[in-house]
């Protein structure tokens, strides 16, 4: 299997076309990162876009919602997906503001998509949703009822072509600027996590439920 996974013509980047990377690596590694992804569709006639979790399993997204969900028929009813997602990595501070900009990475994907309706193969791909939000998390939890996975719709999109756009590294202040006595730099940005704060119900209230592994690891504890 190639390690490119474009240009093609639905995700070829043109506009700055020298911050485009299309090796599966950089696409993949945003994918994994951004902590939504965002599905396009077309429903009575209008364009529709909206957030979503997603987890990546080789070259394959997963998505999940209620099985009235609209956008996600409107997908397997199609049979294809257009999903972007980003992450944001911090300030470009130029001394213009036509300059200035977000230190980011982005992804966006077109692919076939398929309905997973197979019990034993929907409730593995839920556990590969949890633990793409928390990673150990879905061993730490009951399994889902057949009520619950009756009502939950899972989709798998085929990463058929993607391409990653990154905006890093120092301004690009025009050469005049660059005199001016104006602070101009990059200010890094990063997710943090605070203390957690535990449930006060059921038997949580009665104390002794410690924090999970899997908070743990997220808290570097």
């Amino acid at each position: 299997m190639s390690d490119q996974l474009g240009p093609g013509p639905r995700t070829r980047v043109r506009r700055l076309p020298e911050k485009a990377r299309y090796d599966a690596r950089s696409v993949y590694e945003i994918l994994d990162e951004a902590p939504l992804c965002y599905v396009a569709g077309v429903l009575d006639g209008r364009a529709v876009c909206l957030p979503h979790l997603c987890a990546r399993e080789g070259r394959r997204l997963y998505l999940h919602g209620s099985q009235s969900n609209a956008l996600l028929a409107a997908l397997v009813e199609v049979g294809e997906a257009w999903i972007s997602a980003s992450t944001f990595d911090g300030l470009r501070l130029a001394r213009s503001g036509f300059e200035s900009s977000i230190a980011y990475r982005s992804v966006a994907v077109s692919g076939r998509v398929e309905e997973i309706v197979d019990e034993t193969e929907k409730e593995r791909v839920l556990d590969v949703l949890v633990d793409a939000v928390l990673p150990g998390r879905a061993g730490e939890l009951r399994r889902p009822s057949a009520r619950e996975l009756r009502l939950t719709r899972v989709i798998a999109v085929n990463i058929d072509e993607a391409s990653a756009k990154v905006s890093e590294g120092p301004t690009d202040d025009d050469e005049a600027d660059q005199a001016l006595a104006i602070w101009s730099g990059v200010v890094p940005a990063r997710l943090v996590f605070d203390e957690p704060v535990a449930s006060h119900d059921g038997a949580m209230a009665a104390g002794g439920v410690e924090v999970p592994a899997s908070v743990r690891r997220l808290l570097g504890r």
